[in-house]
This record gives structure tokens, C-alpha cells and sequence, in this order.
């Protein structure tokens, strides 16, 4: 299974990007994770958030392929606990499906996109900043994954 993160950020913090990249040393190559970074749209000029997540979503649904698994970050999403997550990703992983997880910008997702994803996944009742929802969201699979392999990550 491969799992994908694409993230409308300009460049994270030292800081975050650290804790990303040592979770991502950590999958197995036949789980590996990348992360995509597309470049928010300008909001200069008073343009509607109407139209900047729109544009931003067209930059989105060109960097997924057809057909792919679609998870949004939103708040109003699933609250899934660990064990959850793991057997959803064990799900996807024996129907050998790899999974796009789409963080949004500064003002979220397009409305249009998000109905059209797979499912929405809320990582925290809270407002977050882009890099910890980034790390968040990596340590969640991270955590997810050591679950349904039975590594010592995840302790009861």
C-alpha cells in the first residue's frame, strides 16, 4: 500500500518537517509515504475564498490519479480512534488501494472537492496549523500502520 499526503503549505518549519521525515524513515518500503506539496493560491487582490479553493482544488485533483482513494483533513470529518484507522488502512492495503490524504490551506477545502473524496478524516476537535496537522497526520498512519503489523509502536 502506498500512502500519499498532499499538502497545500507553503514550506513547514524546521521543527515539523524533522518530525515528519523521521516517521517517514520508519514505514517499509511496501508501506512507504510521501508527501506532496502544492503551493496555495494567492489570495492577493480581495479574490473570493470561493474562488481560491476552487483553483487550489484543480491543482489537487490533477496531482491524483483517477480512480484513487480520497481522504480529506476537515474538521467536521470521522473521528477515528488508532485501532480504527489500522483497520481501515489494512482494508485498503488487502484490496491494494493506495490512499491520497489531502490537507488544505489556510481556508480549508473546496466544498465540491470534499464531497467528492472517499471520507473525511478529523484528526482533532481543534483548530491546527498546517505542520502539526502535517505531523499529526503521519504519526496517526505511522501508528496506524505499526498496529496491523503488531510492531511495539502502539501500546494498549
Amino acid at each position: 500500500m502506498k500512502l500519499h499526503i498532499i499538502a497545500l503549505s507553503h514550506k513547514i518549519e524546521p521543527w515539523a518537517q524533522q518530525a515528519v521525515e523521521q516517521f517517514q524513515k520508519r514505514f517499509p518500503a511496501d508501506w512507504k509515504l510521501t508527501i506532496k506539496e502544492l503551493k496555495p493560491e494567492d489570495r492577493s487582490g480581495g479574490k473570493p475564498v470561493e474562488l481560491v479553493l476552487a483553483k487550489e482544488a484543480e491543482r489537487i485533483r490533477a496531482a491524483i490519479p483517477a480512480g484513487a482513494r480520497v481522504l480529506a483533513l476537515d474538521e467536521r470529518g470521522e473521528r477515528l480512534s488508532s485501532k480504527a484507522l489500522a483497520e481501515q488502512l489494512l482494508k485498503w492495503h488487502d484490496a491494494s488501494e493506495s490512499l491520497y490524504l489531502v490537507i488544505g490551506s489556510a481556508d480549508g477545502l473546496d466544498p465540491q472537492f470534499k464531497a467528492q473524496c472517499q471520507g473525511m478524516w478529523r484528526l482533532s476537535d481543534l483548530t491546527l496549523p498546517h505542520a502539526l496537522a502535517r505531523v499529526l497526520a503521519v504519526e496517526a498512519l505511522y501508528r496506524a500502520w505499526s498496529i496491523v503489523v503488531g510492531h511495539p509502536y502502539h501500546r494498549e
